[in-house]
């Protein structure tokens, strides 16, 4: 009787607690989109629990204003988002292929090589990568932005582990002694059964491209080539006495919509991945 008392405390207790963070969670996005609704005079008054009337008013400002491109910039950040999502998942997970089927001699020197490069701090090459692509042609364009998301250890680290507990030795010998090759085996069979961890690093990585400012900030000049990161910042830095809160918010809330359509089509896989990524087989 005292166990199942316990029991329903423990479990009254932990909804709670959910109901708690669940609330603060989602709390900030709900002033967010209030914030979106009220002018620059409504919320210079304070807080407001209840919305206001500028929705529309405040889109308009943001998607007619001639000296901010917003949809240029929407468009902007998809491609860079899209393309390294892209890239990023697909050649981090064919490299960690490599190292876990192959095996030659520079086989865990490779592999500390590149877990040393994951913990140096973008800011420490930043200088150097920036004089690399002006030498190169790339200055102001979004290739700087995407192409480095090649060469990602952190997306590697978690394929590599993945692939140690999902893919077996065996499952690649039998698709050779087939005759498939080995571009083959890794596009029609490894990526199939790594799809919980592909769909896991791809929202990463695209919310982590979505909200990049650092390197946007030191590679891009033209308005029309910036990221929405960078928009806001500059909507944000005008002059203290004309800038519109009303409109900052607005294009904070239009910025996020992306990233949450993306979760909700890959938010499926996230406890597959964890699942699958964690047990042996």
């Amino acid at each position: 009787m005292k166990s199942k008392s316990y029991n329903r405390l423990i479990y009254i207790l932990a909804h709670a607690l959910l109901i708690i963070l669940s609330f603060l969670c989602l709390f900030f996005f709900y002033i967010l989109i209030i914030n979106a609704t009220r002018s620059h005079a409504d919320l210079q008054k304070g807080f407001s629990v209840l919305p206001g009337k500028n929705f529309l008013e405040n889109l308009k400002s943001v998607a007619n204003d001639g000296t901010f491109p917003m949809i240029r910039g929407i468009i902007n950040s998809l491609i860079v988002s899209a393309c390294s999502a892209a890239i990023c998942i697909y050649f981090s997970a064919l490299t960690a292929y490599g190292l876990y089927a192959y095996d030659f001699k520079l086989k865990k020197a490779a592999f500390t090589f590149i877990m040393a490069i994951l913990v140096m701090p973008t800011q420490v090459t930043a200088m150097g990568f920036l004089r690399l692509i002006t030498k190169m042609g790339m200055y102001d364009s979004l290739l700087p932005l995407i192409i480095p998301s090649i060469a990602s250890p952190a997306v590697f680290y978690f394929m590599h582990s993945y692939l140690q507990a999902s893919l077996p030795l065996s499952l690649i010998e039998a698709a050779r002694i087939d005759g498939s090759g080995e571009f083959r085996t890794f596009n029609r069979i490894v990526i199939p059964i790594m799809k919980p961890a592909v769909a896991v690093q791809a929202i990463f990585t695209f919310v982590g491209s979505w909200n990049n400012y650092f390197i946007p900030a030191l590679v891009l000049q033209s308005k029309d080539k910036m990221t929405v990161p960078i928009l806001i910042a500059t909507l944000r830095g005008a002059d203290y006495m004309s800038f519109d809160m009303g409109k900052i918010y607005m294009m904070i809330l239009v910025a996020i919509v992306p990233i949450i359509l993306v979760y909700l089509l890959l938010s499926k896989y996230i406890i597959a991945g964890v699942t699958l990524g964690s047990v042996k087989g």
